[in-house]
């Protein structure tokens, strides 16, 4: 195999024909992101600190990428521009907004917060009303009961595991839960498919009820490892951040997507 046929085969045609992840393009974009995670916070570790606020300020970005995904999901955007507005591109549309609005932001010091908040939840709520006024909602109680389903997971986490009964450790199993009940939701009920290898292959042998189960006690593993941790906690603080965001991000995606049925 040439290096343009290995090229299209495990990472064009993945993009362009929506046929999901492969263990190739999977690594490869593992690799990516942590190195961005470790770059990134060389850069605003002697900026910030990764604590709530800075939570709460990146949280309408997240919500923004979510959103405007659904706008190519319901066929709105054409190729090539589509593809920009896939995964992992969507990532990096997001990051070239959100991060240049986070570092002038800083420059207000202690309220930095509101102000890239407020153009994060500008950007996110205009698109959300975008899609309410584009799409027909289909299905209203997929999104309320994955939050409900997710919240009542993070509950049991929190009386389970003492150690991880801080905001950064409940954000994030809250976060993979809704990304879980979704899923399962999406594929138990309205015909859809789960895009990622190891996902994919646990629900093929195991069922579609192994996804949350599986998903809560890995994910609840990773964090007792890190609340155990005695390394830099400002590093895994924003170690937890990455982790809010791939579960957040697909979260909210496969919920607004049932929902709008597209």
């Amino acid at each position: 195999m040439d290096l343009w046929k290995f090229v299209k085969e495990y990472y064009i045609d993945s993009i362009v024909y929506k046929e999901g992840y492969n263990i190739v393009n999977t690594l490869t974009w593992a690799i990516i992101l942590i190195l961005a995670v470790v770059l990134l916070y060389r850069y605003l570790s002697k900026r910030l600190e990764f604590d709530k606020r800075f939570f709460l300020a990146m949280f309408p970005f997240i919500v923004f990428g979510s959103a405007i995904r659904i706008v190519e999901d319901a066929g709105f955007l054409m190729p090539p521009l589509s593809y920009f507005f896939m995964t992992p591109f969507i990532y990096v549309m997001v990051f070239l907004i959100a991060f240049p609005t986070l570092i002038f932001s800083l420059k207000f010091r202690e309220n930095y917060h509101y102000h890239c908040a407020a153009v994060g939840s500008l950007l996110a709520i205009s698109t959300v009303f975008w899609l309410l006024f584009n799409l027909k909602i289909e299905n209203p109680t997929v999104l309320p009961l994955s939050i409900s389903l997710a919240a009542l997971a993070s509950f049991i986490f929190y009386s389970a595991v003492k150690i991880c009964r801080n905001f950064h450790s409940l954000v994030v199993i809250f976060s993979h839960m809704l990304d879980a009940f979704s899923s399962y939701i999406g594929i138990k009920f309205f015909d859809y498919w789960e895009l990622h290898v190891l996902p994919r292959y646990l629900i093929e042998n195991f069922g579609i009820e192994v996804l949350p189960i599986a998903k809560f006690f890995v994910i609840s593993a990773v964090l007792y490892i890190l609340d155990r941790s005695e390394d830099d906690k400002k590093f895994v603080d924003f170690l937890k951040f990455a982790l809010f965001v791939l579960g957040l991000s697909p979260g909210i995606r496969n919920s607004l997507r049932i929902t709008f049925g597209v």
